[in-house]
This record gives structure tokens, C-alpha cells and sequence, in this order.
């Protein structure tokens, strides 16, 4: 069986049974919001690329959306052997990819050393440790240009105050972090250790087209966003 083949059925099977578990969790709980599709198509396809590869070791797939503020809940972890979701939580991005006048919006990304920027695509979890956040995991940037520098900027996810329910109850929104996806540490041990050692992340943004219509916008009203 040629790579191509095997990619497009192991594509096909996840792209199955994820869409039978989303469509069975809004059943269950029609409030409970399902990543938009183009998102979750794009993280399929990384699942699928990265699993013909032989580099899952840990198959779930970890879904952000920054195109959503940070008042909304914007990942996902998936399960397709078992057709679940597992999580959907909260998120930070980076202090260096907010809009200044809408800190809640991501409108930069990067993967420059020093940007404090969030960096988009497609990412492979790498072992949990003890750091100065506390229970923290590493994330490896699979994408030359775009996210391979994560290691460089240690780039990581991991617990933040600023994710915390007392302080988006305060403020109505996360805050920032220094390009890390920050979560709630409430849910951070838990979303770790499901998702350590050889699972795939992938983070997704606003398009293009609205990122550009922020950065030449007057600002004087929020970005448009689809």
C-alpha cells in the first residue's frame, strides 16, 4: 500500500469517527459548542499525516481555535478510537499576537524568538515536567518557519492564574501569555497528562484575509471576523 493510500483511508477512518462523536456531543448537550469545520478538517488531516509518519504515540488530537476570543472556550481534545470528546477548556495566547484595543482577540502569530506570539499549526506533544509554572508539558513545532522554533522560545503549555475562573469572572477574558498556550489550572493536570508524550496539537487562527483587515483597520471598532 502506497503512503498516499494509507494517509487517505487513516484520514478518512478519524474524519468518520470524529464527526460521528461531534455530532453525538451536540446531540447530548446542544449547548456545548463543536470546533468549526475547516478547523477541525485541518487537524484531521495533520492527525493523519503525522500518524502514517509513525510518530503518534498517543492518539488524541488537541484542537485551538484562536480565531475565537479567549471569553470563549477554544479547545478541544479528541478521541477517535473511542469517539469522544475529552475536554473543552480555555486558552490563552500570546501577549505579542493580541490587538491591542481587543486583547481578547488573537490577530498576530509568529514563531520569532522574543515576539511573545502564539504560533499556528501543527505540533507534537512531548514529555511533561516540573517547571517554574508547575506541572507543565513540551511541545515540538513539526512546521519549518511557522512553529519549529517553539522548543527555542519554550514555547510549553501549562497552568496560568491568568486562565483561572476568578479572573475571567473579574475581567471577562483571559490574560496573556508570553506565546504559550496557557490553561486553567484547574483543568491543566488533567488535559496534560491525556495528551503527553506523542499526541498532536494543531492550532488554528482567524483567516488570513481578517488578519490583514486588522493590522490596516483604524481600530477604531473591533476586527472583523467570520
Amino acid at each position: 500500500m502506497s503512503r498516499s493510500t494509507s494517509h487517505a483511508r487513516a484520514l478518512g477512518r478519524i474524519g468518520a469517527l470524529l464527526g460521528l462523536a461531534l455530532a453525538q456531543a451536540a446531540h447530548a448537550a446542544p449547548r456545548e459548542a463543536a470546533p468549526r469545520g475547516a478547523l477541525l478538517a485541518e487537524g484531521l488531516a495533520a492527525f493523519a499525516r503525522i500518524e502514517t509518519e509513525g510518530r503518534v504515540k498517543n492518539p488524541v488530537l488537541t484542537l485551538i481555535d484562536y480565531a475565537l476570543p479567549s471569553s470563549e472556550r477554544r479547545l478541544w481534545v479528541l478521541e477517535p478510537a473511542t469517539r469522544r470528546i475529552l475536554f473543552h477548556e480555555y486558552v490563552a495566547h500570546g501577549r505579542g499576537s493580541a490587538d491591542p484595543d481587543h486583547p481578547e482577540r488573537a490577530v498576530r502569530f509568529g514563531n520569532g524568538v522574543g515576539s511573545l506570539r502564539s504560533s499556528l499549526g501543527t505540533f507534537l506533544t512531548g514529555e511533561a515536567y516540573t517547571g517554574m509554572h508547575g506541572f507543565s508539558l513540551r511541545l515540538l513545532g513539526l512546521e519549518p518557519g511557522r512553529n519549529d522554533r517553539a522548543e527555542e522560545r519554550a514555547i510549553v503549555m501549562h497552568p496560568a492564574d491568568y486562565v483561572s475562573r476568578a479572573f475571567r469572572l473579574q475581567t471577562g477574558r483571559l490574560g496573556r501569555s508570553f506565546g504559550c498556550p496557557a490553561l486553567d489550572p484547574a483543568a491543566a493536570p488533567r488535559i496534560i497528562e491525556r495528551i503527553r508524550s506523542g499526541s498532536v496539537l494543531y492550532a488554528g487562527g482567524p483567516p488570513a484575509s481578517s488578519r490583514a483587515r486588522a493590522f490596516s483597520s483604524s481600530r477604531s471598532s473591533a476586527p472583523s471576523w467570520p
